[in-house]
C-alpha cells in the first residue's frame, strides 16, 4: 500500500500539492473573509432577527463549502507525508506538527458546526438571545483560533517544501 501511494504521489505530485494548497487557501481564506469582511458588514444591520438569520446563513454556506476542502486537505496530507518520505527524517516533527494543527482545526470546525446547528435551533424557536450567545464564541474565539492555526500550518508547509 505504501509503495502504491509513493508511486501515485510521484506520478501526480504537482496536482496533489496543488489540491492541498488550494484547500488550505479556501478554508483559511473563507474564515478570514467571514470573520473580517462579512462580520464587519453585518454590524450595519440593526434588526436582531435579520442579523442572526443572515449570520446563520453565511456561516452555513462557509461550512458547506469548507467541509469538502477539509476532506481533500486530509487525503492530500496523508499522500504527501508518505510520498515525501518524511518518516524518520529531521522534517518528520514539522510534518507531524502540521498534521496535528490541521487535526485541531478540524475538531474546531466540528465544534463550529455543532454550535451553528444549536444556534439555528434557538433561532427557529425564536430564542434570539440564546442564538446570539451561541454564535458569539464562533466569531470571537473559534474562527480566529482556526485562522491563526491555519496560517501557522501554511508556514510549516512552506518550510517543508523549502527543504
Amino acid at each position: 500500500m505504501r509503495e502504491m501511494i509513493i508511486n501515485f504521489f510521484n506520478d501526480y505530485t504537482a496536482i496533489i500539492v496543488f489540491f492541498h494548497v488550494i484547500s488550505a487557501v479556501i478554508w483559511i481564506g473563507g474564515m478570514i473573509s467571514v470573520r473580517f469582511a462579512v462580520h464587519s458588514a453585518m454590524q450595519d444591520i440593526t434588526e436582531p432577527k435579520i442579523k442572526l438569520g443572515v449570520s446563520l446563513k453565511y456561516i452555513q454556506n462557509l461550512l458547506n463549502i469548507v467541509k469538502h476542502f477539509i476532506g481533500i486537505l486530509i487525503v492530500t496530507a496523508i499522500i504527501m507525508t508518505i510520498g515525501f518520505g518524511f518518516k524518520g527524517t529531521p522534517l518528520s516533527p514539522i510534518a507531524h506538527t502540521k498534521e496535528a494543527i490541521w487535526l485541531i482545526m478540524t475538531v474546531i470546525f466540528i465544534i463550529i458546526w455543532v454550535k451553528r446547528t444549536k444556534a439555528q435551533k434557538f433561532y427557529d424557536n425564536e430564542d434570539f438571545k440564546n442564538a446570539k450567545n451561541t454564535l458569539a464564541s464562533l466569531s470571537m474565539f473559534l474562527i480566529p483560533a482556526n485562522i491563526i492555526l491555519g496560517v501557522i500550518a501554511i508556514y510549516l508547509g512552506i518550510t517543508l517544501r523549502g527543504f
